[in-house]
């Protein structure tokens, strides 16, 4: 076998590859736009494409006094905004600081960031709700909003760190010669070089509220607390137990605000992808 022909071998394989993920992706997907544009509220009578679609449910969603998405959007938005911007901002503190500093305990603050990463967020919930139920913030969204800010911190910090280790230390150098002090540096200096990075920290952050069930699931009780994510799964195991047509309406819906800040932060989110980890 020639060289050109098993180049052609090997270009076809990640084609299909790639058509067979590609399939996997968009199929439930595709159910989901469909299931929520068919009239009725049944999973066994609707159909991928509906012959006669609607927009009753999104309609439903946002006028019918019953529902309470336009709430949990309300909710889930503030959390989100909230957990990304104090996310990007601690992250850089801390990010920073194990960067461009010496100190007593550095390495092994490195290796305890490391070692948090190891253990899957669920084994603490137990402890986050004896913790939220102690200092009175359980079933609120700020309680909510500080377990997922300090959830994040070890994997945020490991990421900006890398990239933040790639900006010469010469220009910090440079900064303080000119007067600029600890505050100058980070601010004016450190910060619009790390825009990449902080775009994927900020992107990642913004999404979690949205995507996360568990951790409302256990720290929310009142329905006007609610996030998308735990309000909709109340549309089909509630008292809105057959409203799956509605549960994918509101579902769709969850992906325009990510959507909308990926599009405004795409310029950065590959060279703060690939940057991040070249140098720890």
């Amino acid at each position: 076998m020639n060289l050109k022909t098993k180049s052609k071998i090997e270009v076809s394989l990640i084609y299909l590859f790639l058509g067979f993920m590609f399939i996997i992706i968009a199929y439930p997907l595709l159910w989901t736009i469909g299931l929520s544009l068919n009239p009725g509220t049944s999973l066994y009578s609707a159909s991928m494409i509906p012959e006669n679609w609607s927009l009753e449910h999104y309609v439903w969603l946002f006028t019918d006094p019953q529902s309470d998405y336009l709430i949990w959007y309300k909710n889930s938005i503030l959390v989100a905004v909230a957990n990304s911007f104090f996310s990007v901002l601690v992250t850089a503190f801390v990010a920073y600081a194990f960067s461009r500093y010496r100190f007593r305990g550095r390495t092994y603050g490195l290796y305890a960031f490391l070692l948090l990463q190891m253990f899957p967020a669920l084994m603490a919930m137990v402890a986050i709700y004896i913790l939220l139920n102690m200092v009175g913030l359980l079933d609120s969204l700020v309680g909510l909003t500080i377990v997922y800010i300090g959830g994040q911190i070890p994997f945020n910090a490991w990421l900006v760190k890398g990239y933040f280790d790639t900006i010469p230390k010469e220009l910090d150098e440079a900064a303080r010669m000119d007067g600029a002090g600890h505050f100058g540096v980070f601010f004016k200096i450190m910060l619009p070089l790390a825009k990449p990075i902080l775009a994927v920290v900020a992107l990642f952050n913004f999404m979690a509220p949205f995507t996360d069930f568990i951790l409302p699931r256990i720290v929310l009780r009142s329905p006007e607390n609610f996030t998308l994510a735990l309000g909709l799964f109340n549309f089909i195991n509630d008292q809105f137990a057959n409203n799956f047509t509605r549960f994918a309406a509101g579902s769709i819906l969850i992906a325009i605000p990510i959507a909308l800040l990926f599009l405004f932060l795409q310029r950065y989110l590959i060279a703060g992808l690939t940057a991040g980890g070249t140098k720890g």
